[in-house]
């Protein structure tokens, strides 16, 4: 039997859904190759769990859909979605990762800070009064 693993990752708006399954160290994002995918630092991030992972990411194949958000923040999404998979595949690899970049396994929950009123659409600095 193949072993299937199903992971996501959030990044800002971004989320990303990976499946893993045996096979050739093949990897898609929304069915495009990642050698593909622009622009080129997201690429690079993307592939740093695949590079740390070595020889493990050569038997599987990644199969990653992203939706939402940027290009950054997608990008951070699917590398966060890989590296979920692949440690979740070789428990060893869990270590490797949280020694290179914690942000390969814990999601960074940081988001937008919503206006308020009285600001012009500004989450913090307001329109000053003047009582005198």
């Amino acid at each position: 039997m193949k072993k299937i693993i199903h992971t996501s990752g959030k990044r800002k708006r971004a989320i990303a859904r990976a499946t893993l399954t045996e096979g050739k160290g093949r990897v898609y994002v929304n069915n495009i190759d990642v050698e593909q995918i622009s622009p080129k630092i997201s690429k690079e991030r993307i592939k740093e769990p695949l590079i740390l992972a070595g020889n493990t990411a050569k038997k599987v194949n990644i199969s990653v859909k992203v939706k939402g958000g940027g290009s950054s923040g997608q990008g951070d999404a699917v590398r966060l979605a890989i590296a979920k998979a692949l440690s979740e595949y070789d428990k060893k690899l869990k270590d490797v990762y949280l020694e290179y970049d914690r942000q390969l396994l814990v999601a960074d929950v940081r988001r937008k800070e919503t206006s308020k009123p009285n600001s012009q659409g500004q989450a913090r600095a307001k329109r000053q009064k003047s009582y005198r």
